[in-house]
């Protein structure tokens, strides 16, 4: 009598083997999924893009669409489902508008900055000799100047708005990456496929972007999360200080600092329009937040020896 087999041959084969069964990119999803935090920040940041994006095209009324008799008007009041501001501009429509301006220059500039973080650590760590020193002595004197103050005077200088806040985040953000990524290719290019590529006589540009690129980028992907964030930050902290992106724009910075100057000057006379502060200030902490869990939950997934031990 044959008995019924309870676990099928895949199942066994699983659990028989020493590490997880399928290709690298399989185990990182595996991984990822399994990482709640991260799980949360993707979706939270995907609604978010998503309302930015799609909620302007849909709103019934333009971000500068003024409304005289409902101004100051509180949340869930008179149809307006985050209150009005001091010119009875609907502060919903405004958040989703300001969120396309702040995260156009957070995801714009952290995707320069750490291009070209990649490319000089590539150069650097490849390379070695005189080029290494170089650049990172260079590297080592952007880093030694005190950022913020830097970034008042040149937006003070070149003057405020969407380009200039890019080119300005992507000038001071790229030193971090590259110092992350030389130290990844200084291992790498040792390791024995490298050195057998050399002996091959593999041309250095083929070695660099076919055999070393590919295995720096698990470290690039959690940096770029990491510029980013930071980049939305500085944003906001500019705008805010009035020299950043300009109104009538709205951008999640300029509504904080236009809403403190109300909140300020009220009295005990009206009730403090606390809505046109939290609102903005509540999108800037949750997306920078779920940046923040999705880079380490990605750090954790693309990391060869996490991946090993899930």
């Amino acid at each position: 009598m044959v008995l019924p087999l309870k676990k099928s041959v895949e199942e066994l084969e699983e659990e028989s083997s020493p590490l997880p069964i399928g290709t690298y990119w399989q185990l990182v999803r595996r991984k990822f999924l399994r990482h709640r935090l991260a799980l949360f920040g993707l979706i939270a940041l995907s609604c978010i893009v998503c309302l930015s994006v799609f909620g302007p095209l849909v709103a019934s009324k333009a971000y500068d669409e003024m409304d005289l008799l409902n101004r100051f008007k509180p949340p869930l009041s008179a149809g307006y489902l985050f209150g009005t501001d001091e010119l009875g501009r609907d502060v919903f429509v405004r958040i989703m508008y300001g969120g396309r301006i702040s995260l156009f220059v957070g995801f714009t500039s952290a995707l320069f900055s750490t291009g070209i973080g990649l490319l000089i650590g590539l150069l650097s760590g490849y390379l070695g000799g005189i080029v290494d020193r170089l650049l990172m002595r260079f590297v080592d004197v952007m880093l030694s100047i005190p950022l913020f103050p830097i970034l008042l005077i040149l937006t003070m200088v070149f003057g405020s708005g969407v380009k200039n806040t890019i080119l300005v985040l992507t000038v001071f953000g790229w030193m971090g990456v590259s110092r992350l990524v030389r130290g990844v290719v200084l291992s790498l290019r040792e390791n024995e496929y490298v050195m057998a590529a050399r002996v091959l006589g593999t041309s250095r540009l083929k070695i660099l972007f076919k055999h070393i690129l590919p295995n720096v980028m698990p470290i690039t992907i959690v940096s770029l999360t990491l510029n980013l964030s930071y980049a939305i930050l500085a944003e906001s902290s500019l705008s805010y200080l009035g020299l950043g992106i300009q109104p009538p724009t709205p951008s999640w910075g300029n509504m904080l600092q236009r809403a403190m100057n109300y909140i300020l000057a009220t009295g005990l006379e009206r009730t403090v329009p606390w809505w046109l502060v939290f609102f903005p200030g509540f999108m800037i902490f949750i997306t920078v937040l779920s940046v923040n869990f999705l880079g380490d939950g990605l750090r954790d997934a693309l990391d060869p020896r996490f991946v090993s031990e899930s």
